[in-house]
This record gives structure tokens, C-alpha cells and sequence, in this order.
């Protein structure tokens, strides 16, 4: 199970967020734990971010479950603020969800190995 107080590997966050990026020019993505939760329980789900700062953590502790029931890679990140800027939002955000990856395929497959 994935600890919420710890970032994932720097290789590994540098990696989700650009795929964030490139998702959010050819794909599609969800932003906030509502929507995220949502399209993890609908199965449409190919990577999960969420931000290490988030407060309090009682909002994203449900996530790390779920993305394991439905095998869904989960990467944390250091800040809100670094990934809203990745999601291209002007605030922060607690979690993002890839759900089309678009010409981000490549870099979540590489994520997945990791896991």
C-alpha cells in the first residue's frame, strides 16, 4: 500500500506530471478527488497523481485502495501547487486522473514497470 506522507521517486514524479502534461494537450484528464474518485470507480482510469500536501488527509485516503482494486498506478506528488500547474490550473489540486492518455502512453507504461 502506498504511504500518502511519502513522495514517490523523483524519476517517477517527474514522469507522472509530464505525463499530466501531455495528457491534458491529447488526451483527457480529471482534476479533484471528487471527479478522480469517480472515474476510478467507473474503470476509465490509466494513472493517478495525488499531491503529498494535502490537508486533511482523511480526502485522499480512500484513493490508494481503490486505485489497487482496479490495478490503476498511483504516483505522489510533493505539492497542490505543482500539480495544478501540471493539470494547467491557476490553483492547486489534491489529485489528477489521466483518463485518455493521448501520446502520454508510453510514459505511464513506463510508471506501471516501476510499479
Amino acid at each position: 500500500m502506498v504511504n500518502l506522507n511519502e513522495e514517490s521517486p523523483k524519476e517517477i514524479t517527474k514522469k507522472a506530471v509530464e505525463a499530466i502534461e501531455v495528457a491534458k494537450k491529447t488526451g483527457k484528464i480529471k482534476k479533484g478527488i471528487n471527479e478522480v474518485t469517480k472515474s476510478i470507480e467507473r474503470g476509465i482510469t490509466k494513472l493517478v497523481v495525488i499531491a503529498k500536501d494535502v490537508n486533511p488527509k482523511e480526502v485522499v485516503m480512500h484513493i490508494p485502495a481503490l486505485c489497487e482494486e482496479k490495478k490503476v498506478p498511483l504516483v505522489i506528488v510533493s505539492s497542490k501547487s505543482e500539480l495544478g500547474a501540471a493539470a494547467g490550473i491557476e490553483v492547486g489540486t489534491s489529485a489528477v486522473a489521466v483518463i485518455k492518455e493521448g501520446d502520454s502512453k508510453d510514459l505511464i507504461k513506463e510508471i506501471e514497470k516501476y510499479k
